[in-house]
């Protein structure tokens, strides 16, 4: 390639290095990026990083260090983002020590964490369950000149209510506010989660309200978690409503699913039924859907309901399982509707859905 007058550049390096990798050959890639530079190869930040990223990761933290050192007496030294590429390896490993010795080095080049840098340990001491080392992090960004962000407390409070720590994440939130630092609608979107998860159903209607009209005003992801809330309470008439109002917003899948699954647990299938045939004529609806309403109504002897909705989930496209169409052929035959179990059974045969065999 070089010989042909053809430089490589950024991507040409980038795969080799991979390549080299992928094949065992960590000792060559890091040799052929040291050998690229002594020639007069500009050294290009990404490739470097990419570098140590992979020493870092099948090598260790430790080898990923040394090579660090070894090629900024090549002329090419790092920055914030190679020492973050790290500090996100080996947190996410749960290689504290390892972590620290990155933080260290980084410290020893003149460098000081950013908000990234402390968000990516926050992110990762969270999801291992570490909550103190969580909060001496936010006391130490508090001290330094990078106090924590929206981003910050975004994923403080995600981890909160995903472990079921509301009351915490409420405090947080108000420590958030207090320190002019703005919520934005993910921030939000995070507290009514959490309200809802722990059955606040009230209190994150009367949140979703409040955000009505604000620069953090509600979209389609903030009404399909009340929804979904209030379906899993069994507050359909409420969900419903809410799913009606719209505010402009108009209802996806996970909306229309969310109600399916709320009328089914509450064993409102005729509504359920109907909701399935208002979704069909705009969006494809997933198996489980008509699975759920068709179980339903075979379990209320509601056969003939259970065939127009079978008769919908053919016409949509969608293959019927084993579990529908042995559900309606025992809830036809319990009826001792004999006719209609014969007349079934040949229908499923025209839909290919059962295969020829005498019973």
């Amino acid at each position: 390639m070089t010989l042909s007058g053809c430089s490589p550049d950024v991507i040409t390096y980038n795969s080799i290095i991979r390549c080299l990798f992928g094949k065992g050959n960590f000792s060559q890639a890091v040799s052929f990026w040291r050998d690229q530079l002594r020639k007069g190869s500009p050294p290009y930040l990404i490739t470097y990083t990419v570098l140590i990223e992979l020493v870092c990761k099948y090598c260790g933290a430790s080898q990923a260090l040394e090579v660090l050192e070894d090629m900024a007496m090549e002329g090419c030294y790092p920055d914030i983002v190679t020492d973050n590429s790290l500090v996100n390896l080996t947190s996410k490993q749960g290689k504290y020590e390892d972590t620290a010795l990155v933080i260290l080095n980084l410290l020893s080049h003149g460098m000081q964490p950013n908000a990234v840098t402390y968000n990516t340990l926050i992110h990762s001491l969270i999801n291992h369950g570490y909550w103190d080392e969580v909060e001496d992090i936010m006391k130490i960004m508090n001290e330094t000149s990078s106090p924590p962000t929206h981003v910050t407390y975004n994923i403080l409070l995600n981890g909160l209510c995903k472990s079921g720590l509301l009351d915490v994440a409420i405090s947080f939130y108000s420590t958030m506010v207090t320190e002019n630092c703005s919520p934005d609608i993910i921030t939000y979107n995070t507290l009514l989660s959490g309200l809802c998860k722990e059955g606040f159903i009230d209190e994150g209607i009367q949140l979703l309200n409040l955000l009505v009209g604000t620069s953090s005003s509600p979209g389609l992801v903030t009404y399909n978690i009340v929804i979904d809330g209030l379906a899993r309470l069994g507050s359909m008439e409420s969900a419903k409503e809410l799913h009606d109002e719209g505010k402009g917003i108009i209802p996806d899948e996970i909306t229309n699913s969310s109600l399916t699954w709320g009328f089914c647990r509450a064993d409102k299938l005729e509504e359920a039924t109907e909701l399935l045939k208002e979704m069909s004529m705009k969006e494809r609806i997933k198996n489980t859907a008509y699975r759920c309403v068709i179980l339903g109504l075979c379990r209320q002897k509601k056969v003939d309901i259970a065939i127009q909705v079978l008769d919908l989930m053919v016409k949509s496209q969608c293959n019927p399982d084993e579990r529908i169409y042995s559900a309606l052929i025992k809830a036809v035959a319990d009826g001792g509707m004999l006719k209609e179990d014969n007349d079934l059974h040949q229908t499923l045969i025209k839909w290919k859905t059962l295969k020829k065999k005498s019973f």
